[in-house]
């Protein structure tokens, strides 16, 4: 007998796995109204502040009554408009690529452009905590999947060496977070380059947690680790750092064009309107402006500040020097009694559950803003230690 709709909530309710939407009135920034309530938010990927910049949002109302509120069609229709052609020019400026090719969301560049290069024949290795995104971009490709230890590369070169002599004759693709979204580490790029030039394969790196705030000028983990030209595939997003929306891949101008042509994604939807795209561009070049530079490292310190008050309270908190600071809790349960105890407390943190981490690994994610105060870090610290230590999590 198929199981009906409420049998299936129930299901997932009784397992602690029951969500539901937060609704925020106004404004994105570094406090805001939540279901009615003021709290410091500390779970938004707005990492640079730039969601109410006002420079993105004059840019964005200037190219509505320039260029109306849609491109009308897909990309390979009508929908290309000069506008996307000039934020591809700035993205590809910016990230040092050849080209570059924008796509309408993060989860659609991953579901676009890994079954674009490998299919039936290939193989994929994948970091075993990479994106749930690229997870199903991997399955929706058909190309057999090969997940390595998390930020192993030396099992990830015994898994090559294996599956790649046993299989030689299709594509290989190996593909990383560049930031891990959950745990705020960084993949060692490094190594993954000399595997990729010892098996002759391609390297994809999902940067959307990297771009805009690390490296020197903004451009991501691979600037920051100097192995920006050695990358086939840079990937990263507008909706994080940048303030916008959607996602870009920055290519070579030849798989510029294989993206354009095998790409599903791309082809068959409505490309993004001239206003998110004129909000992209300008966030793409403020970021590598004076005023982009004092935000990365105000950013920089204030992640600073926060991991180190959390663990000098005594909690756990994973390696990292990134902006995102998970605390692991282990149980589904005692995590969400804590999310809705910081609430209480006005802050707001959403807590994490499988299948968005592994089981037995929800935790609290934490995401540090530019734009957060010292007095608000302060105050967040010192009420997550007093929550903690009444539930018995430190």
């Amino acid at each position: 007998m198929n199981r009906t709709v409420q049998n299936e909530l129930e299901e997932i309710k009784s397992r602690g796995l029951l969500r539901s939407t937060r609704v925020i009135n106004g404004r994105q920034g570094a406090r805001v109204t939540c279901n009615g309530r003021d709290v410091l938010l500390l779970c938004s990927n707005n990492y640079l502040g730039l969601a109410d910049h006002p420079a993105l949002a004059a840019a964005s109302i200037a190219a509505v009554e320039q260029y109306g509120t849609s491109s009308g069609a897909s990309r390979l229709v009508s929908g290309t408009m000069e506008l996307h052609e000039r934020l591809e020019r700035a993205v590809a400026d910016f990230k040092g690529s050849e080209a570059a090719l924008v796509f309408n969301s993060g989860h659609a560049a991953n579901t676009g452009i890994i079954p674009a290069l490998v299919g039936r024949g290939d193989v994929v290795f994948s970091d075993r905590l990479n994106h749930a995104s690229i997870i199903d971009g991997i399955l929706l490709s058909g190309a057999r999947p090969v997940r390595y230890p998390h930020n192993d590369h030396a099992a990830l070169a015994l898994l090559m060496e294996k599956h790649i002599k046993k299989h030689d004759s299709g594509r290989c693709l190996i593909v990383t977070d560049g930031v891990f979204s959950m745990d705020g580490d960084i993949a060692p790029l490094a190594e993954l380059v000399a595997l990729k030039r010892t098996y002759g394969a391609l390297l994809m790196v999902d940067d959307a947690h990297g771009c805009g705030v690390l490296g020197e000028r903004g451009r991501g983990s691979a600037e920051l680790l100097g192995v920006a030209r050695d990358i086939d595939i840079q990937m990263g997003t507008f909706g994080k750092a940048l303030g916008s929306f959607g996602a870009y891949a920055a290519v070579s101008a030849e798989l510029r064009d294989l993206l354009i042509n095998r790409a599903r994604s791309f082809i068959f939807s409505t490309s993004l309107p001239p206003s998110v795209l004129a909000a992209s561009q300008t966030a793409v070049a403020l970021v590598q402006t004076p005023e982009g530079d004092q935000l990365r490292k105000q950013l920089a310190a204030n992640s600073r500040f926060f991991r180190n008050g959390l663990a000098e309270a005594g909690f756990t908190i994973p390696d990292g020097t990134t902006q995102i600071v998970p605390i692991v809790i282990g149980s589904t349960d005692t995590t969400m009694q804590f999310s809705e105890a910081l609430l209480a407390e006005g802050l707001f943190a959403q807590g994490i559950r499988p299948p968005t981490v592994p089981v037995g690994t929800s935790r609290l994610r934490f995401t540090l803003m530019a734009t957060h105060s010292p007095d608000d870090l302060t105050y967040a610290v010192a009420r997550i230690c007093h929550v903690g230590q009444r539930l018995g999590v430190v």
